[in-house]
């Protein structure tokens, strides 16, 4: 069965505030049961869901599941955080707040740059200056739990390392798809103004 995908603003907002809300909610007790409820979730999804070992990584997994579970999948999470009305809350206001004009409205880079898929040298650049929001950018970039947990594990003493090796994951599994606007839009998305992406190409020029 096929449900369709949700609304783009209502999946903005959650990748917005994925990493928020893996910090704050605990899905186990009510907001999983009540999506299987609601037909919003499968078995499959739900023992995929509980199999994680820690809460966070639980609700990143739900987090993962719920932009491929159709137009109601937004509603229903709302309605199912009766437990977590401050973070309902958050959310919705964050629906009824215009968005702001963000940095891509400064964006200098050309059509043809926005385009093509970022070279080995640009994405160790971009790695060298993403400092602490690497792993916003690549959960926004669609990277799992899973992977940005490997990417840590395996460069535990360098966080450039590790952004780099989540960036290469990325490009590989995206093939013509991981462009420099696709970046761009991650890195927006993060709070990161295009002036660093900017001066990454314009380095590795």
């Amino acid at each position: 069965m096929s449900f369709g995908e949700m609304d783009p603003v209502h999946r903005a907002v959650l990748r917005k505030h994925r990493l928020e809300l893996s910090g704050q909610l605990l899905v186990s007790e009510t907001i999983v049961p009540f999506l299987y409820q609601e037909e919003i979730l499968t078995d499959a999804q739900v023992e995929d869901i509980e199999s994680r070992s820690t809460e966070r990584q639980k609700t990143l997994r739900l987090l993962d599941l719920l932009p491929s579970r159709g137009p109601r999948a937004f509603q229903s999470f709302l309605r199912s955080l009766q437990d977590f009305n401050w973070v309902r809350d958050r959310l919705l206001q964050e629906l009824q707040t215009p968005p702001e004009p963000g940095p891509k409205d400064a964006c200098r880079l050309q059509e043809s740059v926005l385009q093509r898929v970022p070279s080995d040298r640009e994405l160790s650049q971009l790695a060298l200056r993403l400092g602490a929001e690497w792993e916003s950018v690549l959960l926004d970039l669609g990277l799992s739990a899973e992977v940005l947990f490997r990417c840590r594990s395996d460069h535990s003493l360098s966080s450039q390392a590790a952004a780099l090796a989540g960036l290469v994951r990325w490009r590989r599994a995206e093939g013509k798809r991981a462009t420099v606007e696709r970046l761009l839009q991650s890195l927006q998305s993060a709070g990161i103004h295009s002036a660093v992406l900017e001066d990454v190409l314009n380095v590795s020029s």
